[in-house]
C-alpha cells in the first residue's frame, strides 16, 4: 500500500502523524534533502510545507507526487 509522507518544519508537520502519515520534520535545507533522500520507494505522495518546497527546487523526479501545503 502506498504511503503519505510530509516534511517540514515540526509545528507545521507532527499533526499529519495523526492522520497516519509519514512525518519527517526538517528545518534546514540539509535536513528537508536528508529526509527527501530517506523516503522509501513506497511513498506515492509528499506533503512539503512551502519552505521545505524551496529548498526542493531543483529535485526534478517527478515521483512522488509533491503536494505544498499554503502559507
Amino acid at each position: 500500500m502506498a504511503k503519505v509522507a510530509v516534511i517540514g518544519e515540526e509545528p507545521r508537520v507532527v499533526g499529519f502523524g495523526l492522520a497516519g502519515a509519514l512525518v519527517l520534520p526538517a528545518d534546514g535545507s540539509e535536513a528537508v534533502r536528508a529526509a527527501w533522500r530517506s523516503l522509501d520507494d513506497d511513498v506515492a505522495v509528499v506533503v512539503l510545507t512551502e519552505r521545505a518546497a524551496r529548498f526542493l527546487r531543483e529535485e526534478t523526479s517527478s515521483w512522488p507526487l509533491r503536494v505544498v501545503m499554503p502559507p
